[in-house]
């Protein structure tokens, strides 16, 4: 059996390209296909190879913290001091996020 893990003390990691837009705002790179045999011959054919998902400025908080270096516990006392009661429950969700940008294999804990 395995020891349960502590997320406050994982160092998220980002796995996909991004941009910033012009309101500061992240914007998620994805590939509109992950096999390599569809890749190579169906996207040459379309106008736009990747979808593109524009962050909250939430989800670009967390995001630009998603280094590898930085521990979500540390992610969210800083959210804290930044966006104060507005982001009430933190811990709940920072955790929600950080499991669907995982779950998308956007990021790796």
């Amino acid at each position: 059996m395995s020891e349960p893990v502590n997320l406050l003390e994982l160092k998220p990691l980002r796995t996909i390209a991004w941009e910033r837009s012009g309101d500061e705002r992240i914007i998620l790179i994805y590939p509109k296909f992950r096999s390599m045999f569809l890749r190579k011959y169906l996207v040459p054919w379309l106008a736009k190879p990747n979808f593109h998902i524009q962050l909250d400025a939430y989800g670009s908080f967390i995001w630009q913290r998603c280094d590898g270096q930085t521990d979500v516990g540390r992610i969210a006392t800083e959210m804290q001091a930044e966006f104060g009661k507005q982001v009430e429950p933190v811990y709940e969700r920072i955790s929600l996020f950080l499991k669907r940008l995982e779950s998308e294999h956007f990021i790796e804990l």
